[in-house]
């Protein structure tokens, strides 16, 4: 009979709780249906104290940043403020282990922190959609995927929630096989166990309601070009429709204009910028597609009722 295998969470101040639950829970309920013991786990934080989750709750942890038992597997977890709480000690402790063999994992935006220790350039990654901005900002040589989990033959990567239990029923079924994987599923009354690959998000058909390919495509492009926006005529151009076709599908489809559509988008991803990163607003200006921070501050305002600064300041 195999030793169990060990896996240390590494909790950082404000982690996901949903996340951290979804990745714990299918260990526990894996010893349950086999009968044995197939996974131990303990959790670490920074100072060995309890870890704060982003919804309030203290969790016990079982010790600090001291060096892991030598077959253990190591997954970061974390979540909202995530730059803010990467401290030089964390990284520390992720270079060590990782020069020790260590398997490393992340979840939600721990793909920032193992990102921050320089574990990531050129490695195909999972992390929570909201955080792709922040990502391609500060590492570009990081390949974001935008699928639930990646697992990698170096790190394993999940993007959050429950994409969490995605990783960790894989996990099961590659070391234990599918059917234990799939009665685990069952007994999380799980019934849509998905692949790595499947998409984090809503499709563009079912956010809107739409199946319209052309109004699809044309979502995609200005998704796809945040900081050089593209103006409404260069995007009907390029699906081969007239200007005013793209508006009436717009219009008829999501009851808006093109232009107030891509202007939604940048502001979003702005908002998402300034909440999550240290960057100044005149950059995050740029990066989402504003040459002036006169006209992002005020466009800002108009759309928020609050200012970019005060909404960093939390002056919600």
């Amino acid at each position: 009979m195999t030793e169990p295998q060990s896996i240390a969470f590494l909790l950082i101040e404000d982690f996901t709780h949903l996340a951290f639950s979804c990745a714990i829970e299918p260990l526990r309920i894996a010893n349950l249906v086999a009968g044995r013991t197939l996974y131990r786990w303990s959790l670490i934080s920074e100072a060995g104290r309890d870890a704060r989750s982003s919804n309030g709750l203290l969790t016990r942890v079982d010790g600090g940043l001291d060096p892991l038992d030598r077959d253990a597997r190591l997954f970061v977890v974390s979540g909202l403020n995530v730059e803010r709480r990467v401290t030089p000690e964390v990284l520390a402790f992720l270079r060590r282990e990782k020069a020790r063999g260590r398997r490393i994992g992340a979840i939600c935006s721990g793909a920032f922190v193992l990102a921050e220790a320089g574990f990531l350039d050129g490695v195909e990654t999972a992390i929570h959609w909201a955080y792709h901005d922040l990502m391609s900002e500060r590492f570009p040589e990081v390949i974001l995927r935008p699928s639930v989990f990646v697992a990698g033959p170096r790190f394993v990567t999940a993007s959050g929630g429950t994409a969490a239990a995605d990783l960790m029923l894989h996990m099961i079924g590659l070391e234990h096989g599918k059917d234990l994987a799939v009665e685990v599923a069952d007994q999380m009354v799980y019934n849509a166990v998905r692949e790595g690959s499947a998409g984090q998000r809503v499709s563009v058909q079912a956010r809107h309601g739409t199946r319209n390919s052309t109004l699809v495509r044309a979502v995609k492009i200005f998704e796809e070009r945040l900081e050089a926006p593209p103006r409404p005529c260069e995007v009907a151009a390029e699906l081969g429709i007239s200007t005013r076709q793209l508006e009436r599908l717009f219009d008829r489809h999501l009851g808006t204009s093109p232009k107030r559509y891509a202007m939604e988008l940048r502001l979003h991803r702005a908002r998402n910028l300034i909440v999550q990163s240290e960057q100044s607003l005149s950059e995050i200006a740029m990066a989402s597609g504003f040459n002036s921070t006169s006209h992002f501050s005020r466009v800002f305002r108009e759309r928020y009722g609050i200012s970019p600064g005060s909404q960093r300041a939390g002056l919600t």
